[in-house]
């Protein structure tokens, strides 16, 4: 049986983005916690905040954290919040190995949020969910991967996942 590789972080962090990268180099499925909520529900996460409220959405959240674990060798890019449950945390990382995603605050707000139900266009709530989560994602990853050196963002992609990559391959034939 292959391991995971489960990327945490903040929303807006890349871990979806890194993980197609990283999906195309180590030839594995990727999962995104959040589009398979969205399968499930057969609605939108914003849609199901308004629907069923925060505390319906990480029930929903935790349900795709025990599928997604219950793969053979994916990537799973989960949700900013995953980290919340500590359940959610200890399936995933039985099964996988956990990789934060640590891209600095700033560059995170720098970017267009307006789809994503908890932060939207408040700077100030992403620095919140910043403080109340930095903790939880360095408490639950095996290994933290910081910003790239690497300027335009395609190459600082493949920077990125070059060194999960290495990691992980490293982690898999011990």
């Amino acid at each position: 049986m292959r391991k995971n590789l489960v990327l945490i972080g903040m929303p807006g962090c890349g871990k979806t983005a890194v993980g197609r990268v990283l999906a195309e180099k180590l030839g594995m499925p990727l999962v995104d916690t959040d589009d398979l909520v969205e399968q499930e529900a057969g609605r939108s996460i914003p849609e199901l905040f308004d629907l069923e409220g925060e505390e319906g959405f990480r029930e929903r959240e935790s349900a795709a954290a025990r599928k997604a674990a219950a793969l053979d060798g994916a990537i799973i890019a989960t949700g900013g919040g995953m980290v919340l449950r500590p359940e959610n945390m200890a399936v995933l990382s039985r099964t996988g190995i956990v990789f934060f995603r640590d891209r600095s605050l700033e560059a995170i707000l720098g970017e267009d949020h307006s789809g994503r139900p908890l932060v939207g266009e408040d700077s100030q709530r992403l620095r919140r969910l910043y403080d109340q989560r930095i903790a939880l994602y360095r408490r639950y990853a095996q290994y933290t991967i910081g910003d790239a050196q690497a300027e335009e963002k395609t190459a600082a992609l493949e920077e990125i996942a070059g060194r999960i990559a290495a990691i992980y391959c490293r982690e898999e034939n011990r």
